[in-house]
């Protein structure tokens, strides 16, 4: 399946899934309080398939599957028989009203738990928090090549995920962040990050990198790709060499490479490079010379480019018990929401780009790839996006649920419904605001792809 119709397949079943058990929970709360449900759609538009239940609730599969609505029994909506007025939502208790509407983002929170739970209990393949190479503030903070990221602050980091994302909060508000580390002597000691230092703006996705730190499995192996014609290395070593030392000193990726060259060519006199070839290990002599960029800069070389990056096998996954999976998943759900929030409230305070908003061409994208990566790292998106699901309906704005709910609260205090006029404007206000948060999205959206 291509790249499109797998982003568009993926979304549809996300959002289809995501949608109608948030719908659900509507529904579900709606009936246990006496309220008639007239139509529960998975979906907009023309219904593909439609059965009336013995309830009298109609239920469909509609042509446009990016959502869903419930529509129960309301005099603002049309006319209703007076036998069943005590049935229709409007003649319902203000406390009633609040669990409805609530119930929906509430189900979008415990179905985030259930997925976690689900996700935990298959467990999710990932990266050892190993450091490849330190930079920057990070070398400056003593981390070194082989350090295994323990803790980041005081979140336990058990996969490079976990630390890459702790990493980028801390960053977003230039902490001064101790860690925990074993180094690889398997001695665990602490250091401390001081991110003030981050420039003013940086690649937030990237925060890492800013940082000074790359994992070890985004490092090349040290295997030769290409080969210059008329360089040291053209016809000396081959496409395909595993270089395991120059000059004595063990190479483990290729970043190592440039600077043992540079220090063997200060030697001024040929060098050996041991490399692996057809499973023999080989040990020859190589003359580094002076050798030209494309920028016109010269440089100490042999003339070798590395292999083709290929996806490293993982080799650390985050995995729990049925019964161990359950308090995991409701401390990673208050996680995951307590971050949530901190970066919306960082984007309203401009510590955190508004780019970090997305729509829906994002949402495919990635609902595509974690799908590629397996099913826990599907579940894992499909939770995220559910809490996100939760949190956005929840914002106080009108036609969210978040909106009514204001409305409600406005009612209990001043102890009447606010008036159609003030509800229609709220509406007004609500779908502007709605409208330049989708457009806000959806140009980042393209300016991403």
């Amino acid at each position: 399946m291509g790249d499109f119709l797998g982003s568009v397949w993926w979304m549809i079943v996300s959002l289809g899934v995501l949608v109608t058990f948030h719908e659900f929970g509507h529904y579900w709360v709606a009936r246990r309080c006496g309220v008639r449900v007239l139509r529960f759609s998975v979906g907009f538009g023309r219904p593909l398939w439609m059965r009336r239940g013995r309830d009298g609730t109609e239920y469909v599969v509609a042509a446009l599957p990016l959502g869903g609505y419930v529509r129960m029994l309301d005099e603002r909506e049309g006319d209703v028989a007076p036998d069943e007025l005590g049935q229709a939502f409007n003649r319902q208790s203000v406390w009633k009203r609040i669990a409805i509407v609530a119930a929906g983002p509430v189900a979008n929170l415990v179905l985030c738990v259930a997925l976690l739970w689900a996700m935990f209990v298959v467990g999710r393949p990932d990266y050892a928090p190993v450091v490849g190479r330190a930079e920057g503030i990070a070398a400056q903070a003593g981390l070194r090549s082989g350090d295994t990221l323990l803790k980041v602050g005081t979140r336990e980091t058990p996969t490079w995920s976990d630390a890459a994302l702790a990493l980028t909060t801390a960053a977003l508000d230039r902490e001064r962040l101790t860690l925990e580390v074993r180094d690889t002597d398997g001695d665990v000691e602490t250091r401390t990050l001081d991110l003030g230092r981050l420039p003013a703006k940086f690649d937030e996705p990237r925060a890492t990198e800013a940082i000074g730190l790359t994992p070890r499995h985004r490092l090349l192996p040290a295997v030769i790709g290409t080969i210059v014609a008329g360089t040291p290395a053209y016809g000396v070593l081959a496409e395909g060499d595993r270089v395991t030392a120059i000059d004595g000193q063990p190479v483990t990726t290729f970043d190592d490479i440039p600077a043992l060259v540079q220090r063997m060519a200060r030697g001024g006199n040929p060098g050996m490079v041991e490399v692996e070839r057809d499973g023999k290990r080989l040990a020859l002599e190589i003359t580094p010379r002076k050798l030209r960029r494309e920028d016109g800069s010269e440089y100490f070389g042999i003339g070798i480019g590395p292999a083709a990056a290929q996806a490293p096998a993982y080799d650390a996954i985050l995995r729990r018990g049925p019964v161990a999976a359950i308090p995991a998943a409701i401390a990673e759900t208050a996680r995951l929401a307590h971050d949530s929030l901190g970066m919306i409230g960082r984007m309203f305070s401009g510590r955190a780009s508004l780019q970090n908003v997305s729509g829906p061409i994002t949402i495919a994208r990635v609902a595509n790839a974690s799908a590629q990566l397996g099913p826990a790292w599907f579940l894992n998106f499909l939770a995220l996006l559910s809490l996100s699901l939760a949190i956005i309906n929840l914002f106080p704005i009108p036609v969210l649920d978040g909106g009514h709910l204001l409305y409600y609260l406005i009612e209990l205090v001043k102890g009447s419904p606010l008036s159609e006029r003030a509800m229609a404007a709220g509406q007004y206000v609500g779908l502007a605001l709605l409208a330049g948060l989708m457009g806000l999205a959806l140009f980042n959206d393209v300016f991403h792809w």
